[in-house]
């Protein structure tokens, strides 16, 4: 059985050969649908592996309490649009003194700017720093990490002390060769310790988030004094199954803290890391299932043209079925020798579509700053796709083959 199928093997390599220039036209139209089947599934795969990492890093036990950006609501067919509030730092503080749910801890946090510049002796860098005034729960709420030195305590936020973490990135422009623990940098003419510096995040969305000073935050409300400041309060649950009862509870919290009525609509937004997360989820969902729709119609047709060539193939060399069959091969050999040929064109194309696909996802994801991974999944599909469609493609001419008249092919011309 074994001499069997490496005998056809064998057959099927040679005819290959012999018909080249077709053969490398199969593989390139399977190649076509692979390429566009796991290219897609490799950026939508790099996206998920972007987003997922950007907002999992809170934890799926973190929720926010944020303004509302802009919502809009139909009232009669009229569109009314409603901005909520900025969260004032009173507001914040008083939610913090007032939210007493267990197992929990809170903090707050505000953007100071996005334009800072930040030196540090005759060194500067662009306007393009971002400060951050926060307390000492911020680091661990928001899932970041120290790679050197420590994180703010109690103790710097109550007695508003100069000192700051940087991003990863002052270690290699600003602070290069450097060990940047204990350095003084300048902010906006104020002066600096620094006491940590945070482990890289990389970029979103072009954005980076390694270009930002954290420093104490009574000290940035007293540097930065923009008006309508928005206050972010983080909440982290120490036990999962709690966090359900967490949010209700700093719901009611936050409506004490605004004085609304029973009757009064919510006028904050509460976001969980969990719900982001499942939002993302179900938008990659939704773009995995479209490059499955692409792909399919696709490798449809790549399959229908395997399907025509192989019976081309079949047509070709009847009188070479007609010898075999008349020497003693018998049907489910002559089938089985154009399936096994069929089989290893669609791999070759599949191949082909794969190396391409990943090629072009890698691009794609480079050039829009996602996190490119292997995809494992689309490669796994890519394989048992253009099996089936080699399965699909080859059984009718292989049987076609196998049916065929040893006299009446011995005959043919």
């Amino acid at each position: 059985m074994f001499n069997l199928i490496k005998e056809n093997i064998r057959i099927a390599l040679s005819s290959i050969r012999t018909q080249l220039l077709r053969t490398i036209l199969t593989i390139l139209i399977i190649a076509i649908g692979i390429t566009a089947l796991v290219g897609i599934l490799t950026v939508v795969s790099a996206l998920r592996n972007t987003l997922s990492t950007n907002f999992a890093s809170m934890g799926s036990n973190t929720f926010n309490i944020n303004q509302y950006e802009n919502t809009t609501k139909s009232r009669g067919g009229d569109e009314i649009e409603k901005i909520n509030p900025v969260i004032s730092y009173p507001e914040a503080k008083a939610f913090k003194e007032s939210y007493r749910y267990p197992l929990t801890q809170t903090s707050l946090s505000f953007t100071a700017t996005s334009t800072a510049e930040v030196k540090f002796g005759a060194k500067k860098t662009d306007p393009e720093i971002s400060v951050l005034g926060v307390d000492e729960h911020f680091l661990n709420n928001s899932g970041l990490q120290t790679t050197l030195g420590r994180n703010f305590t109690g103790f710097d936020i109550d007695n508003n002390a100069y000192v700051c973490v940087v991003g990863s990135d002052f270690e290699k422009g600003l602070l290069k060769d450097l060990n940047p623990i204990d350095k003084v940098i300048s902010v906006r003419g104020a002066k600096f310790r620094v006491i940590g510096v945070l482990k890289e995040k990389g970029s979103t969305f072009g954005n980076s988030q390694d270009l930002r000073v954290l420093i104490p935050i009574q000290v940035a409300r007293s540097l930065f004094t923009a008006p309508k400041i928005n206050y972010m309060m983080s909440v982290m649950v120490e036990k999962e199954e709690l966090l359900n009862e967490a949010v209700d509870n700093a719901t009611i919290t936050m409506r004490r803290v605004r004085r609304l009525n029973p009757v009064q609509e919510t006028n904050f937004g509460i976001s969980r890391s969990d719900d982001l997360i499942n939002r993302i989820a179900e938008l990659t969902g939704v773009l995995s299932a479209s490059a499955w729709i692409i792909g399919i119609i696709t490798i449809f047709g790549s399959s229908i043209a395997l399907m025509n060539i192989m019976l081309v193939s079949v047509t070709e060399r009847t009188r070479e079925i007609g010898v075999r069959k008349a020497l003693g091969a018998k049907r489910s050999t002559i089938a089985f020798q154009f399936f096994v040929e069929t089989l290893i064109i669609g791999q070759l194309g599949g191949l082909v579509g794969i190396i391409l696909g990943i090629l072009i996802g890698y691009g794609i994801s480079s050039a829009i700053d996602f996190d490119f991974v292997i995809p494992w999944s689309a490669i796994v599909a890519a394989v048992i796709t253009t099996f089936l469609v080699a399965v699909v493609s080859g059984s009718y001419p292989a049987v076609k083959a196998s049916k065929l008249d040893p006299i009446e092919a011995l005959r043919y011309e």
